[in-house]
């Protein structure tokens, strides 16, 4: 299975993302900003999603949001 960023390019375990777009963060008024870089990914079982942590919260990430850095 491979899992691709907003570009088309392959997202590996391990790989760093930035965010291309401000995300709200459901059940909370925090907000993503566009630019946050996120190190350190994860892949899961959906090829639409990622692991990851950010601002040492650990959440789900749509790859349609992301581009390689």
């Amino acid at each position: 299975m491979e899992v691709k960023d907003s570009n088309g390019n392959i997202l590996n375990d391990g790989d760093s993302v930035t965010v291309i777009k401000d995300l709200k963060v459901k059940g909370s008024s925090d907000v993503i900003k566009r630019g946050t870089m996120v190190k350190n990914i994860r892949l899961t079982d959906d090829p639409a999603e990622i692991d990851c942590r950010v601002n040492k919260t650990a959440m789900v990430l749509r790859t349609e949001f992301v581009k390689k850095a």
